[in-house]
Formats: structure tokens, sequence, C-alpha cells
């Protein structure tokens, strides 16, 4: 269906955004040893850290933020949402897209852009130091990620729109689970076996399977 070619579309854009900026965390963490180091051991402090630190956290979060939500992670109050059928469940979310996200991040975007656009024209730097660096690449992400998670919001819009005509929610591009990760784990372990790496799959597939099951039923009791 040409429709869930452009979900998947958007799912792969987002997803290899998301997966490309969470290596920053690497030079996160590095720089922040390196100053620590720095600091405590050398006694010689760098001024610009703190500000390169907050400016790598602030890029990693933003540019994750399509990603999350094409893998339908951002928090919500899911002791009453998992219970509803998926029509309700299409026709809330639509409502809330239309009324909040669609303005709330076109006016993202929209001041993000004059945000950065005044930065890059002063080259501004960080002024809480005389060596500050520079800042208007940080902001340049402002509306880029923005531009991410209006695109990601809109493919869910139109997820919204065949769930209601459908009545099922089309598949979305799905990255590593927990359950992935139990699997990959216990097939390294050098101590155990492989029947009991087998019951031990088994059994996680199970419970999965009942927690879905148990989602299931309570919607369409409801």
């Amino acid at each position: 269906m040409k429709i869930q070619r452009v979900l998947l579309l958007a799912d792969g854009v987002s997803t290899w955004c998301g997966k490309a900026s969470a290596w920053l965390i690497i030079v996160l963490m590095s720089a922040v040893c390196v100053e620590v180091f720095k600091r405590y051991i050398l006694n010689a402090p760098t001024s610009w850290s703190f500000d390169a630190d907050y400016m790598l956290y602030g890029t990693l979060f933003m540019m994750c933020g399509a990603y999350t939500l094409a893998q339908d992670a951002h928090v919500r109050g899911d002791f009453l949402y998992s219970s509803m059928k998926p029509r309700t469940q299409a026709s809330l979310d639509l409502v809330l897209y239309i009324a909040f996200f669609l303005p709330g991040i076109a006016a993202l975007i929209y001041a993000g852009w004059d945000y950065a656009h005044a930065s890059w024209v002063i080259h501004e730097h960080v002024n809480d130091t005389a060596d500050g660096p520079p800042v208007y690449q940080f902001k340049t992400v402002i509306p880029i990620a923005g531009t991410l998670v209006m695109i990601q919001g809109l493919a869910e819009i139109a997820r919204c729109v065949v769930c209601l005509k459908t009545g099922q929610w089309p598949d979305r591009l799905k990255d590593a689970e927990e359950i992935d990760v139990v699997e990959e784990q216990l097939a390294h372990s050098q101590y155990v076996d492989e029947e009991s790496r087998k019951r031990a799959i088994e059994s996680v597939h199970d419970i999965d399977d009942a927690a879905k099951q148990r989602s299931t039923t309570m919607g369409a009791e409801r």
C-alpha cells in the first residue's frame, strides 16, 4: 500500500537521524572525562568545557525527538490509553495532534529559525567567558530538529487517519526492543546451555504476548 511506504519512509528518516545523533553521547562522555582529568589531575580546567557539554547534550536531546516519536515512545497516560480501542486511540491522537502538536511544533520551527538566523548574523558566542565557544551552530539545530519532528508528526496524523478507516494501526518501523536485547544477551552467554536459553526466550515471548493480549482484550471490552 502506497501510504504504508510513505509512513515507513518517514520512520526510516527519523530513525536514521536519531541513531546518527546518538553517537554524540560518546563525544559527550569523552569530553566530560577529559575535562574531569584536566581539572582534578592536571589542575588545568578549560573555560569552555561546560558550554560544549550542554550544547552536545542539547543537540542529542533535540535530534532524537523525531526518532522517539517514530518509535511511539514519548510519555503518555498509558493506564487509560492502552485500554481504548484502536479507533478511539486514533481519534484522541488526531485531536491532540491538530490542537496542540501542529501549532506547537510550527511555532518552534518559526521561532527557532529567527533565533538561529540572528545568531549567525552576529556570529554569536557564549558570553559567560572571554573565550566562549560559538553558539550559532547549536541554535541551528532547533529548526532542524523541529522540522524532523513535524515530518514525523504528519506521518503520525496519517497513521491516525488510516486507523480510523481500517480499525487497525498501520505498521511502523521497529527498532530494537527489550526482547531483542534479552535474546542477544542469551545468545552470547557462555554460562547458559542451549535448552535453558530456548526456555528463557520462550518464557519472555509468552510474557510479552500475554501483556499484548491483555491490552487488546481490555480495549475490545470497552
